[in-house]
């Protein structure tokens, strides 16, 4: 079970993760606080003092076609903001 996903580079976790040091990632939706934390100290190497987690709702939408009505909703995702000790950073960049 892989905990980590993928970062969440966006206008918002960009600007947070330049000002106060929070990054923020997509995780595994079984992930709990311990193992986030454990995971990114040892993928990227840093200390981590916070770790923040959100559960996102899955978005349900519905289309009228010649066939009758369709149903359907998006995925639920977990994300992590993770706090960072002080002076440490942690380049999402580098491996593109």
């Amino acid at each position: 079970m892989s905990i980590l996903i993928k970062p969440i580079i966006t206008e918002k976790a960009t600007n947070d993760s330049e000002l106060n040091n929070r990054y923020s990632f997509q995780v595994n939706t079984k992930a709990n606080k311990v193992e986030i934390k454990k995971a990114i100290e040892a993928f990227y190497g840093v200390s981590v003092e916070k770790v923040r987690t959100i559960n996102v709702r899955p978005d349900r939408k519905t289309r009228h076609t010649k066939t009758g009505i369709q149903h359907g909703k998006t995925n639920a995702v977990k994300k992590a903001i993770v706090q960072l000790a002080e002076g440490e950073t942690i380049d999402l960049y580098a491996n593109m």
